[in-house]
């Protein structure tokens, strides 16, 4: 059997700033494996529509970060679709935001339920990435994590589409994500 070569985030990043990477196609860092990651309409439409709801309702209390870098310890940069972050004078200018620095991240899944559910969840939980909703687009419902405990999340809540969610970090607000 052959070992492939496990990555490192400060590896990607050199390799990225050396300009090695192709800039059109869109790679994540999970658990030192890199994934590449397409993007269909139907999910571009549900990002676009949420970043259009989320900023305005949160400027002032969080940043809205779509598709960005997430730094997940040493073997980890996932660009999760949208995260609500903590706010940061310098707007993370110096380093990527870290899970402590993450209110609320959400993943849409038009076609990636499975790469969401059984790679990327179980990075997010072991780093304790506090809440993380899968919008399930196929299924027309939001899968609520919180509780981050070892490889999972100890609360999982099924919503189905039209009926908000409160976030965690900020209950007195609600959420349409579908």
């Amino acid at each position: 059997m052959v070992a492939l070569k496990k990555w490192k985030v400060d590896e990607l990043l050199a390799i990225d700033k050396a300009g090695l990477l192709n800039p059109e196609k869109r790679v994540e860092l999970i658990e030192g494996e890199l994934y590449e990651m397409p993007i269909g309409e139907n999910h571009a439409s549900i990002l676009m529509r949420l970043n259009s709801i989320l900023v305005p309702q949160f400027a002032g209390r969080a940043l809205v970060n779509i598709q960005n870098p997430l730094r997940l310890g040493e073997f980890g940069l996932p660009q999760p679709d949208l995260a609500l972050l903590e706010p940061s004078p310098d707007f993370y200018a110096q380093r990527h935001p870290e899970p402590s620095n993450v209110y609320l991240l959400i993943e849409i899944a038009d076609s990636t339920l499975k790469y969401d559910q059984e790679v990327k969840l179980p990075s997010y939980a072991r780093n304790g990435v506090r809440e993380v909703w899968i919008v399930d687009v196929a299924a027309g419902q939001t899968l609520v994590y919180r509780n981050p405990q070892g490889s999972g999340y100890q609360t999982l809540e099924v919503v189905p589409a039209g009926q908000p969610i409160h976030p965690s970090a900020f209950p007195e607000d609600a959420i349409l994500p579908l």
